[in-house]
């Protein structure tokens, strides 16, 4: 399915923060692939938040910057603003996400059509998928609900991933089955997550990198942005 490849593997990490220059070292250092999802009316501003007395900056790249950092990966939307989609009507719906999914296009050179809802939980519904669907360009959507498994999905505006990155005990459990899974389906191998969790400590970047070493460069898995993984 994947150029010839029944297994794949993908990343995506949401809100487009400082630390994810870090993270890009490190998947490229190892041939993997992500999608970045960002909210283009809040780049360029500075954030941040404390936990256990230790403060996490979560500071945002500039409009300028967002070309070449991620020019090895994907961008995708993750709204304007990082609004809470179920509570809005459908014309604030389609232009949350179409506003963000344009302004994104014209700073990366490439037609955006990949996006991971914002905020946590439930953070989506079958009218906004809907909406999302039928009045955006967006081609797939993902939610923030583990599936803890490979199957492909029929729904790809409710795309559930497979593991949520600071869940890592399971994550690393998942890896040694991925990789040693024989198929004869297609089965995709989906992590997300923050990146400024690794400096808050939810999930070390040794860790991380760690992870990244054991699932990476298996013959027979094709590694891939979102949107190589389930759109193309």
């Amino acid at each position: 399915m994947w150029n010839g490849k029944l297994k794949a593997v993908t990343f995506s990490f949401d809100d487009g923060v400082l630390q994810d220059k870090r993270a890009i070292d490190i998947l490229n250092k190892y041939n993997l692939k992500a999608t970045f999802n960002l909210n283009s009316s809040l780049l360029g501003l500075e954030n941040s938040y404390e936990v256990g007395g230790k403060i996490i900056r979560r500071d945002k790249f500039l409009p300028t910057e967002i070309k070449e950092l991620y020019s090895n990966h994907e961008v995708a939307v993750h709204t304007l603003s990082h609004e809470f989609l179920p509570n809005l009507a459908d014309e604030m719906v389609t232009w949350q996400v179409e506003e963000d999914r344009k302004a994104l296009s014209k700073l990366v050179g490439y037609d955006v059509v990949g996006m991971a809802y914002p905020c946590g939980g439930v953070n989506n519904d079958d009218r906004v998928a809907s909406v999302i669907k039928n009045t955006t360009g967006v081609k797939y959507a993902r939610t923030t609900v583990s599936t803890h498994n490979f199957d492909l999905q029929d729904n790809l505006f409710r795309f559930n991933p497979t593991v949520y990155y600071c869940e890592v005990d399971k994550m690393f459990e998942l890896a040694k089955e991925f990789i040693s899974l024989k198929t004869d389906t297609p089965k995709i191998f989906y992590i997300w997550g923050h990146t400024y969790e690794m400096d808050a400590g939810v999930i070390d970047w040794k860790k991380f990198e760690k992870f990244c070493k054991l699932i990476s460069n298996k013959e027979d898995i094709f590694y891939g942005t979102n949107t190589e993984v389930l759109v193309k």
